[in-house]
């Protein structure tokens, strides 16, 4: 990438994306390096996903993932970009609780990098929090369809918008979302066809994740398309690697080499000069 070319993707770059038809791409990132390599590949998004509680820090959901914990990873992840915009999720708890303290985290993870919030939900209050957050200067994306952090009141992961009514419902969620400031709305495990009607009726792009290919763009968590997560993978994720096997085989070569006595070799050892070796010879320690 040509740094000196670089035109950052803002909220902007997506709604143009959107009226010209031109898919987003969107991909998680929990660190520095593959926050580099997702930007040098011209992704145009870079997701810190409150998914980093099950990747990274191996919680059973996402529901204990800290603001803390979302500072840490947007710092590092922001330091990898150029071009992508970086986009970090607000996690269980820290919105919804009161616009003040809303705007208080949010604050902090774009003062650690990001370029965006993102929110799941859209109750009354959490419309009010966006519009405040929008007016405050902080782009917000919306999050609708299946939401994690409300995995204990939902009771399972289950596809959203399998009738025309609660598609319907699902398009006023996303109209209010979208007119209360949100510049982009996530759809997760929708049904396809709700998706296409959703991504039609509104003016703001949508981005699709087990949506279906007619939303206005896509975002996968990066572990499950390098097949590096061991945990189940979703229907909706296309695997283009399995680093898994890759990294348990190099790993287990190296301990096999240690244990053998062939690493390391002399190729990845430093030596002394043959002067400083024929002292060795001469003296010995006493």
């Amino acid at each position: 990438m040509n740094e000196t070319n670089i035109k950052p993707v803002t909220a902007r770059t997506f709604q143009k994306m959107k009226e010209n038809g031109e898919k987003i791409t969107m991909l998680t990132a929990y660190d520095y390096s593959t926050a580099k390599y997702i930007d040098e590949a011209g992704v145009d998004s870079v997701l810190i996903g409150d998914s980093l509680g099950m990747t990274v820090l191996g919680y059973d959901t996402t529901i204990n993932v800290t603001v803390d914990d979302m500072i840490i990873f947007t710092r590092a992840v922001a330091k990898g970009v150029k071009r992508a915009m970086v986009i970090a999720d607000l996690p269980f708890l820290s919105f919804n609780v009161s616009k003040e303290k809303t705007t208080v985290n949010a604050g902090k993870l774009i003062q650690a990098g990001a370029n965006a919030v993102k929110i799941e939900g859209s109750s009354d209050f959490i419309l009010d929090e966006i519009n405040h957050l929008t007016k405050s200067g902080i782009n917000v994306i919306g999050h609708i369809g299946f939401t994690p952090q409300y995995i204990n009141t939902i009771g399972g992961y289950f596809v959203q918008g399998k009738s025309y009514e609660n598609t319907i419902k699902l398009l006023n969620e996303a109209k209010k979302l979208e007119e209360n400031g949100a510049f982009a709305i996530v759809l997760e495990m929708v049904s396809s066809e709700s998706a296409k009607y959703i991504s039609e009726n509104l003016t703001v792009p949508t981005i699709g994740i087990g949506a279906g290919i007619d939303c206005d763009g896509q975002v996968l968590v990066v572990d499950d398309i390098l097949g590096k997560f061991w945990g189940n993978t979703p229907k909706f994720v296309k695997q283009y690697a399995n680093l898994k096997d890759t990294m348990i085989n190099a790993i287990s070569e190296y301990n096999s080499d240690v244990k053998n006595k062939k690493f390391p070799s002399v190729e990845h050892s430093f030596s002394l000069s043959e002067i400083e070796r024929e002292k060795f010879e001469y003296n010995t320690v006493k």
